[in-house]
């Protein structure tokens, strides 16, 4: 027997070291070659770790959440023979695929075509399955699994119901939808490589009435550690750079969007079909334009370190979405250059993306001004963070009917406050101020929006 050292290889651009996001094995796996070990994330990209060599994981050498140099070693495989037909020229030339080029969690990697880490279980299981005389002669190698019984195909590894403080192995979609169902995971056997919970052993679990609450009031006295890693960590570190840098100043104003919403129903019911639906954003990205024409240091970068402030002339918009993996800010390019449509077809695209886990790093990056809604969800006031390191995001509310004075009598209006956060340290409080007086006085009267000048 021999023994294969796997180091993190180069994931290119010039990164010297990745953070190790996800597992796919553990210690005593059985692997194929090419079978997925790890994930690990750079910057903007995740990357899987595939093994060049069949054999039997017997080293680890991180944690989640830690980062590791390229060329560190980081697993270590017992295979047959002499150290294996190609351990030399692997270990020296250890390849990386990237599987999203957005800062997601890494995905389950069943459904890999073949591409799969089998724990000791699944060759106890075939064993037994020998001594009783099910094995089918011809069949290909119990270790990898093979055809029997009519040719059904052979169940990957089901794990038992671990015990308590066992981490069991699932994706971050899988953690969050059993955690929403009040699922606990420990109990779920996993079918997928190396016990692997997948979205069908939840399925399979809910369906037997397992995830059924107990009748009656009970005590629940479990604490579930989650280490923070990945994008997670990324959005948190963001989050404080922000807040520990940025001196922010928040302005919240009421719209009247009456004019408006009728301007955009109208629109999309006059719509051609091969132009978007049209939402309240297209319209606010437009004034934003028009706006900081006007006021160019609040579509401006600030570089505190060096202590100078990157104007730009191009409009590069942020939009903040809410993934299945978390918040990202796809940008919308050069708005200064699209019109209404346009900039709704770029945002279905993005956000499209942004969710699928598909965007590029470009799509990513650049912003210089950014707007972000929680209006979906009922907020009427929120105190946004500046995505760091621009100097204004605007805020989209709720819009609500409510009665305003109309110098007469009450009348019915379509309202909304914009909730907008500045860098103090660069915006004054009566420029902010000015800014969302302009967006109010466009967004009021909508017409404004497409008079050029």
């Amino acid at each position: 027997m021999g023994e294969h050292v796997i180091k993190l290889p180069d994931v290119g651009e010039g990164v010297a070291e990745a953070e190790l996001v996800e597992w796919h094995v553990k210690v005593g796996d059985l692997v194929r070659e090419d079978a997925v070990l790890a994930a690990v994330m750079t910057d903007k990209a995740t990357v899987e770790i595939p093994s060049p060599v069949d054999g039997e994981v017997s080293w680890l050498g991180a944690e989640i959440g830690e980062v590791v140099a390229v060329g560190s070693p980081i697993v270590r495989i017992t295979v047959a023979g002499e150290g294996g037909v190609a351990a030399g020229a692997a270990a020296e030339k250890p390849s990386a695929r990237v599987v999203q080029a957005t800062p997601t969690p890494s995905p389950s990697p069943q459904g890999g075509g073949g591409q799969q880490a089998i724990s000791a279980a699944t060759t106890e299981a075939h064993k037994a399955d020998a001594a009783d005389g099910t094995a089918q002669t011809g069949s290909p190698s119990p270790l990898w699994g093979g055809a029997r019984g009519g040719g059904a195909a052979r169940p990957a590894t089901v794990s038992l119901p671990r015990p308590e403080g066992e981490r069991p192995l699932a994706s971050p979609a899988v953690r969050l939808r059993a955690r929403e169902a009040g699922i606990d995971l420990r109990q779920v056997p996993g079918t997928g490589p190396a016990g692997r919970i997948t979205h069908e052993d939840l399925d399979a679990f809910s369906v037997r009435g397992a995830a059924v609450p107990v009748a009656g009031l009970q005590q629940r006295t479990g604490v579930e550690e989650i280490k923070v890693v990945g994008l997670r960590r990324r959005i948190a570190e963001k989050m404080a750079l922000a807040r520990q840098h940025i001196a922010h100043i928040t302005y919240v104003e009421e719209i009247d969007v009456t004019a408006l919403e009728d301007l955009r129903a109208k629109l999309n019911a006059e719509r051609r079909a091969d132009r978007p639906k049209l939402t309240l954003l297209p319209f606010l990205m437009r004034a934003m334009v028009k706006a900081v024409s006007e006021q160019p240091q609040i579509n401006a970068l600030y570089d505190d370190e060096a202590g100078v402030i990157h104007r730009h002339a191009g409009a590069h918009i942020g939009i903040a979405a809410q993934t299945p993996a978390g918040l990202m800010v796809p940008v919308v390019r050069h708005a200064e250059a699209r019109d209404l449509w346009d900039c709704a077809a770029e945002v279905n695209r993005l956000a499209d993306a942004a969710k699928a886990g598909t965007a590029t790093r470009e799509e990513l990056a650049g912003s210089t001004i950014t707007i972000t809604s929680l209006g979906a969800m009922g907020g009427v006031v929120t105190t946004p963070v500046i995505n760091y390191p621009e100097v204004a995001i605007v805020g989209v509310n709720k819009i609500m009917v409510r009665p305003m004075w109309d110098g007469s009598q009450f009348v019915p209006r379509k309202m909304m406050n914009l909730s907008s956060s500045f860098d103090h340290r660069v915006i004054d409080g009566w420029d902010a101020a000015v800014f969302v007086q302009r967006l109010k006085t466009l967004l009021e009267t909508p017409a404004l929006i497409f008079v050029e000048g």
